[in-house]
Parts: C-alpha cells; structure tokens; sequence
C-alpha cells in the first residue's frame, strides 16, 4: 500500500481524524465522502482513461479535487481506510439499473468495498443511489438510512444484490478482488462507443436535504421525497453550476448527446 498525506484527504473531505478504527468512525468518514466528493464521469465524457492505482486517485481526488467513477472513488476509500487501521477488501460487480431503466452491465464495472469490523459491512461512496452508511452484509432485512431504504439479497450462486427502494441497482461477487482487474474496464468504458455512459456525462453528490444530481446537460435537485428538473442549455449558466454543487471548475462544457430526462 502506498504511504498517503491522511491529514491531506481528511482536509479534503472536511473530516477530523478518528481515534480508532471502529463502525462510528466508518459511518463518519463514508458520509464525509459521499457529502463531499462528487460522483462524476467528466473523464470518460472527454474520452480520457482514468486509472485506480494509489498515486493516480490520490492526486485526482485529494490535489487535484475532482471527484471520479465508481472505481477511483472506491479505491481511493479504500486507500484512506487503509490507512487509518481498517481492513478493506475490493469485490467486483456489475449495474443493473441506470436510473432510467433496469440493463445489464458489464462484470468489474462497479467496485465495491467489504469492510472487516465486528461483522462485515459493504461500504459504497461511488455510486448514485448509495446508503449513507455502511450496510451490514449479514442482515436479510431492510436497513433505512436518509437515503431511503436498502436491502442486501444472498444469490444461490453467492452473490449480494443490493435493493433501494425498490430497484435492483446492484450485484457483486463476495470474493476478493485486486484493483488492477478493474483497469480493463475502465479503458472500455472511456473508449468503447457501445457503452451507455461514453461521452455522456453523469454527477452527483450528496446535500443535507438530499441530493443534485446531472446527466448530460440535465440539472436535478431530489429532496423530501421529489425532483426537479431543468436543462441548462446556456453554457455560461451549465459552467456555474457545475461548479457550485460539485466544486470543478470547468473551461468549456463538454460536447454532450441531447437529452432532456435527468437522473
């Protein structure tokens, strides 16, 4: 593991760090990252391939103050954890539902993390529809947090599929993985024009009383239980507000696909 600046990534997601190890400082840490490190696919939309390795997600995350897909956010967590006395395991999965419609994505195309404490927890802060708190992957029942109600099903193959609200959104292998059988994926996500995601843009971040969202050029707020929706087709106006709610500060929008249906 590659020795980190902890002070530096704790600054970056307004965290103090915790005395020990333990589930009260997981569940700090993760709504620390999910509130302050967006969910973005700016690399892909400019057809740039991201890596997962330590110093890469470090410096985009930390110093650069990007956010990042499913992956570099992940591994980047998972180094922090590391880093402060967890044991952290990567399991590989795939998407099941893209916020519009249930499909079937491509297997290693979401990373999630098994985190080792008194029991085995399943911690997610690169995904849209994450809980805001780890899920105890031993419990068959609904688990609620503000993020709406998530339950985990066991396979008979021994897989986990995660449910929230009522959408299969995810599901992932319990077995061990290492961060570089990730790699291919991502050059197929930023490089393949049979991907769903190339070239478009998805973002989003978690707020207090919700969460905004964006895909392509649509803006979307979800709190108390609604959405709304709007296009930002000015590009001044798109360049603005991208950088109010997910702090990256943009030179020119990206060349997008029209679309008027947000996420």
């Amino acid at each position: 593991m590659t020795d980190i600046d902890v002070d530096a990534y704790l600054d970056r997601i307004g965290a103090v760090r915790p005395a020990k190890a333990d589930y009260e400082a997981l569940c700090y840490l993760q709504e620390r990252h999910l509130m302050t490190v967006p969910f973005e696919t700016l690399s892909f939309a400019e057809r740039e391939i991201p890596s997962m390795t330590d110093e890469f997600v470090f410096d985009k995350i930390v110093r650069r103050r990007r956010g990042g897909g499913c992956g570099e956010l992940n591994s980047a967590f998972a180094l922090l954890l590391r880093s402060l006395g967890f044991r952290v395991v990567p399991l590989g999965g795939r998407v099941l539902h893209n916020g519009h419609s249930a499909f079937r994505g491509v297997h290693n195309g979401h990373l999630v993390l098994r985190v080792e404490l008194d029991q085995s927890y399943l911690v997610d802060v690169g995904f849209r529809w994450a809980s805001r708190r780890p899920l105890k992957l031993a419990e068959r029942g609904v688990q609620k947090d503000e993020h709406g109600e998530y339950q985990l099903l066991h396979t008979p193959e021994g897989d986990v599929e995660m449910v929230h609200d009522g959408v299969l959104r995810w599901r992932v292998e319990t077995h061990p993985r290492e961060l570089d059988d990730f790699e291919p994926v991502m050059w197929y996500f930023a490089t393949s024009p049979d991907v769903h995601s190339a070239g478009q843009l998805w973002a989003s971040i978690i707020t207090g009383s919700g969460r905004v969202s964006l895909f392509n050029r649509v803006l979307t707020h979800h709190r108390d239980g609604g959405k709304e929706s709007r296009v930002l087709r000015d590009d001044a106006e798109f360049l603005a507000e991208f950088e109010k709610w997910f702090g990256i500060r943009l030179t020119a929008v990206p060349d997008l696909p029209e679309t008027t249906q947000g996420v």
